[in-house]
C-alpha cells in the first residue's frame, strides 16, 4: 500500500497537519568546535529536508507555523538564485548550510562522550497539510510521519 493510500485510509481531515521528522547523526571531535559542520558534511539531513520543502505543491512550515520558503524569500536568501542556472534544491541546500545558525531550520544536539569526543545529531521537523501529502506523494523514506486522528496520533515510518 502506498504512503498516500495509507493516509487516505486513516480518514484524516484534509486540513489536518502531519508532522514529519528526520534525524541523523555522526561521531565528532569536540576540541575543534566544528561539531555541527562535521554533522552537516557527514549526514544527509539537509538534503532530505530540502527535497521535501522544495517539492512542488508541498506547503512545508516550521513547528511555529512559519512557511520555510516564505522565510527564505523574506530573508533575501533567494535573491542570488538565477532560474535555470542549476538545481533549485541544490541552491537551497547550500544556502541552509552556509546560513545554518541564522536560519534555524534544523536542530542540532551534541552528546559528549568525554572531553574530546561526542556525537552530533541533526533533526529536521516539518509540518505539512495531510492533503498536500496525499496529492503530491513526496518521497518520505527515512522520515517519521505523525498524523493526528480522532483516536489519537498515528506514527508511520
Amino acid at each position: 500500500m502506498s504512503f498516500a493510500n495509507k493516509l487516505k485510509s486513516l480518514k484524516v481531515a484534509p486540513n489536518a497537519m502531519a508532522t514529519l521528522t528526520y534525524s541523523e547523526g555522526t561521531d565528532v571531535f569536540l576540541m575543534n568546535e566544528d561539531e555541527v559542520d562535521t554533522a552537516l558534511a557527514n549526514t544527509d539531513v539537509v538534503e532530505q529536508f530540502v527535497e521535501l520543502i522544495t517539492t512542488r505543491g508541498i506547503r512545508a512550515s516550521s513547528m511555529y507555523g512559519t512557511n520555510y520558503m516564505d522565510s527564505l524569500r523574506d530573508g533575501g536568501f533567494l535573491d542570488e538564485y538565477e532560474r535555470g542556472s542549476f538545481s533549485f534544491s541544490e541552491f537551497i541546500g547550500e544556502t541552509i548550510r552556509e546560513n545554518f545558525y541564522d536560519l534555524d531550520f534544523i536542530e542540532s544536539s551534541i552528546t559528549k562522550y568525554d572531553y574530546k569526543r561526542g556525537f552530533c545529531t541533526l533533526t529536521a521537523e516539518v509540518k505539512i497539510p495531510v492533503e498536500d501529502l496525499i496529492m503530491e506523494s513526496p518521497y518520505t523514506g527515512g522520515w517519521t510521519v505523525s498524523v493526528p486522528t480522532e483516536n489519537g496520533t498515528i506514527t508511520l515510518n
